[in-house]
């Protein structure tokens, strides 16, 4: 998703301190990518740009747009990644549990956005609004175009795999094996637990802090019902 399209331009966490000059120029590259992408499909649509009038946009080649994204969608979708890998890192610390690892990847990608929200509420009255109005319009961008859905709904397939294999593994299982298979889709089924609240409390929430407390509120609520039914299996994974 894009930082600098949506104002969500707070910090990247997945910079690494010890990033050298290549990658970083590797990384804002990409970057620019996707925040040019993102602003030309909010403001003419998902299937009426060109990957050819994004390289334009950008100074470079069709080819080299590929080279960082592997299909369109992934412009427009690329937290999604951030996602994954911060899931397989989280996920397989033995010092949490699973519940315990995807709150924190949530509550992390929450505090980005009304984080945000929160510094423009600070520099002024208009800023905040047109901060909500980007990701209102991200998100009716991605209901509207059915290949994003297809896309996403992929993502949260291969989530699912990567999730299901460390939970196996944590609990000297197989992956294919019912229970790591129904606790991995009960863990991704968090993410769309908060985006369905950040879209109910958008509007109505005061501040961009109580907006945070709202979605984070319905995000435990449902965490506590999944660590219910995970308590055996954290149980089995410690034994």
């Amino acid at each position: 998703m894009s930082r600098q399209a949506l104002d969500w331009a707070a910090g990247d966490a997945s910079v690494s301190p010890a990033e050298g000059l290549r990658e970083r120029k590797k990384r804002l590259m990409r970057q620019q990518l996707s925040d040019t992408a993102t602003a030309m499909f909010l403001e003419r649509g998902f299937d009426a740009v060109r990957v050819a009038e994004v390289a334009e946009a950008c100074g470079v080649s069709e080819k080299t747009v590929f080279n960082y994204f592997p299909v369109k969608e992934a412009l427009i979708m690329d937290r999604l990644e951030g996602t994954l890998a911060a899931m397989g890192a989280e996920f397989a610390d033995p010092a949490q549990t699973p519940v315990q690892a995807a709150l924190m990847i949530l509550d992390r990608e929450l505090a980005a956005m009304t984080g945000l929200l929160a510094s423009q509420e600070q520099a002024g009255q208009e800023q905040p609004s047109r901060g909500r109005e980007a990701i209102r319009r991200f998100g009716d961008l991605v209901r509207a175009a059915p290949s994003l859905r297809a896309y996403q709904a992929e993502m949260m397939e291969q989530s699912v795999s990567v999730a299901a294999e460390i939970l196996a593994a944590r609990a000297g299982m197989t992956a294919d094996e019912p229970e790591p298979q129904i606790a991995a889709r009960s863990l991704l089924g968090l993410w769309r637990v908060q985006a369905d609240s950040l879209r109910k409390y958008l509007d109505s929430a005061p501040t961009a802090d109580r907006l945070h407390e709202l979605v984070t509120a319905d995000v435990r609520r449902a965490a506590r019902l999944i660590d219910t039914g995970l308590r055996a299996y954290n149980e089995m994974a410690a034994g």
